[in-house]
C-alpha cells in the first residue's frame, strides 16, 4: 500500500466524524449507544481541534484512519473497519512517533485488540485508571512506548 499520510481540513471533520464512529462501533463493543451519542459533538466540535492531525488517503482521496496527537501523546487513532488489518494502523502509528514523537497512549482496559496493537509496537502498560477522561467507568491503561 502506497503510503498517503496527509493533513486533514475542518470541511473533512464531519467525515472524520463517521470514520471514528464506523470504527468505534467495530472496536469498542463495550460502549453503550448514549456513549457514543455523548462523544460524537465532542470530537467534532472540541477533540479534533485539541489536537495535530493526520489522515491516511485512499487514491481516489478517502480518509481510511486517521490520528491525533497532543504533547507526544497518542490521542486518538481510528482506521475504517472495511480497511483494518491492511497495515494502515501501523503507518500511522509510525508516522506519529517518526514525526511527532509519540511515547504514551492512553487505551480503553476493554479494547484487548488495541492494547495488543500497541504492545506488538512496543508500548508497555505504565499504569491504570478506573475512569476515563471524562470521568465514565471505563478504566484507561496508560502505554509508554519503551525503545
Amino acid at each position: 500500500m502506497e503510503q498517503r499520510i496527509d493533513n486533514i481540513d475542518k470541511f473533512e471533520y464531519p467525515k472524520v466524524v463517521d470514520l471514528w464512529e464506523a470504527s468505534v462501533r467495530s472496536t469498542h463493543h463495550f460502549l453503550k449507544e448514549q456513549d457514543i451519542v455523548y462523544f460524537k459533538p465532542l470530537i467534532l466540535n472540541t477533540y479534533l481541534d485539541a489536537v495535530e492531525l493526520r489522515c491516511y488517503r485512499s487514491n481516489n482521496n478517502e480518509i481510511l484512519g486517521f490520528l491525533g496527537v497532543a504533547n507526544q501523546n497518542l490521542e486518538m487513532l481510528f482506521i475504517h473497519p472495511e480497511y483494518r488489518g491492511k497495515g494502515i494502523g501501523k503507518m500511522l502509528l509510525e508516522y506519529a512517533i517518526n514525526n511527532f514523537k509519540v511515547n504514551k497512549v492512553d487505551v480503553n482496559e476493554q479494547n484487548v485488540q488495541a492494547i495488543g496493537f500497541y504492545k506488538h509496537y512496543g508500548f508497555t502498560v505504565m499504569s491504570r485508571s478506573t475512569l476515563d477522561a471524562t470521568g465514565k467507568p471505563y478504566p484507561i491503561l496508560h502505554m509508554e512506548l519503551i525503545k
